[in-house]
């Protein structure tokens, strides 16, 4: 079994935010594999089964995602983790992925290295950076613009795709096939 970690922040409020490009991969997936809820409030977010994959988004806020991840994977004894999440390094549609590593400040990665090490495989979808550094917190914050919304769904697609790979192969097997540098290789 594989748990399939999408990160974002929980409520309305965030629903279209880059930062919550997780979550919309997660919701995907739940469609796709007609996923049964399975959540308990000890895990802290919305928790998913559907054949050998658990699909959780976590509603502990980005900043604490690691606990969230941590009661699900003591409770079900997954073999493996993968966490989908944002990019700021990776050009808008970008994808890569890799396991381990830093978390490049990126506070729901630090907090999963806090909570359950650095082991886990993380796919990298790429939202781009702003042009000032002080603007990261407004620009993770913000929806997609309209350009951007006319292939989410399409790229979303790609990376649940690449999410189910990953639970089936070796990341380098993955990634040599379904990573982008930008929307323009995916779509």
């Amino acid at each position: 079994m594989t748990l399939i970690v999408g990160l974002g922040n929980p409520g309305d409020k965030y629903a279209g935010n880059r930062h919550n490009i997780g979550f919309m991969v997660i919701d995907r997936l739940i469609e796709r594999l007609e996923a049964r809820d399975v959540s308990k409030s000890a895990f802290e977010g919305e928790c998913y089964k559907a054949k050998n994959y658990l699909l959780l988004k976590p509603g502990t806020y980005m900043n604490n995602s690691g606990k969230s991840v941590l009661a699900v994977k003591n409770f079900f004894k997954p073999e493996d983790v993968i966490v989908i999440h944002d990019e700021l390094d990776l050009n808008f549609g970008g994808v890569k992925m890799k396991r381990g590593g830093g978390h490049g400040g990126h506070n729901g990665l630090r907090s999963l290295d806090e909570y359950i090490g650095k082991g886990y495989i993380r796919l990298r979808m790429g939202i781009g950076k702003p042009e000032h550094k002080s603007q990261v917190i407004s620009h993770v914050l913000s929806d997609f613009n309209e350009e951007e919304q006319k292939v989410l769904s399409q790229w979303i697609e790609h990376c649940a795709d690449a999410a189910l790979q990953l639970c089936e192969k070796e990341v380098n097997e993955v990634a040599s096939t379904m990573s982008a540098k930008s929307i323009e290789n995916v779509v």
